[in-house]
């Protein structure tokens, strides 16, 4: 009686556990993905890799701060001689007479045939008239010897006087009158000196130790 109390049961999970023992279950569905882990440890640095080809051409940068002055260099060997150039365009208008003649007459252009200068040929001998070739400012000055009778005389420009000199002769003596002005001349403009008046005040006067002058010449042109 002792031994059958004690008789080993069978398990009631195994599959002879009794006749109450159902059929073992289907597998479940897969669950859900987890969430993402946290990021590892950065591994070792890896070897270095081949060099890749090379990329276009940037873009130009913006000029950088200038440097500082560098030594002066020494100097160089002359460089050959170099062609002749061009002239430029030089003014020029000047001319200087005098008188041969005595006692021009009156009031027309006196007549200075002896020529001191006159490269440009802007005076003419034949008239006594100074013709302008080139605008600009003048200069004009004379310088007469008075003898045997007064002088009056003017300088005109373009049939009007301009400035007038008189002298009065002293009987036995050689006098001296003169005269000089500065003349804005358009081209074609002309100037002279002519006695004024009547005929007993001609008393300009010229001989082989004497002589009465003319001269004008340009002082600046218009280079407008």
């Amino acid at each position: 009686t002792e031994v059958a109390t004690q008789e080993v049961q069978p398990d009631p999970k195994t599959p002879c556990a009794n006749w109450m023992g159902g059929a073992p279950g289907y597998p479940g569905h897969n669950g859900l993905p987890g969430r993402d882990g946290k990021d590892g440890k950065d591994g070792l640095k890896g070897e270095k890799g081949e060099e890749g080809p090379q990329g276009p051409k940037g873009d130009q940068g913006e000029m950088g701060v200038p440097g500082r002055e560098g030594p002066r260099g020494f100097p160089g060997y002359p460089g050959q001689k170099g062609e002749k150039g061009e002239g430029s365009f030089v003014y020029r208008s000047a001319f200087s007479v005098g008188l041969t003649e005595r006692a021009p007459h009156p009031n027309v252009p006196i007549r200075f045939s002896k020529i001191f200068y006159n490269e440009q040929n802007h005076y003419d001998a034949s008239t006594g008239k100074f013709l302008c070739s080139i605008p600009g400012t003048y200069y004009f000055a004379y310088h007469l010897t008075v003898y045997l009778t007064d002088v009056k005389v003017s300088l005109y420009k373009k049939d009007k006087a301009v400035i007038f000199t008189y002298d009065q002769f002293q009987k036995n003596n050689v006098d001296q009158a003169s005269g000089s002005v500065l003349l804005h001349l358009s081209s074609g403009d002309e100037v002279w000196l002519q006695v004024y008046g009547e005929g007993d005040n001609n008393g300009v006067y010229a001989d082989n130790i004497n002589d009465s002058t003319f001269m004008g010449f340009l002082l600046y042109p218009d280079l407008d």
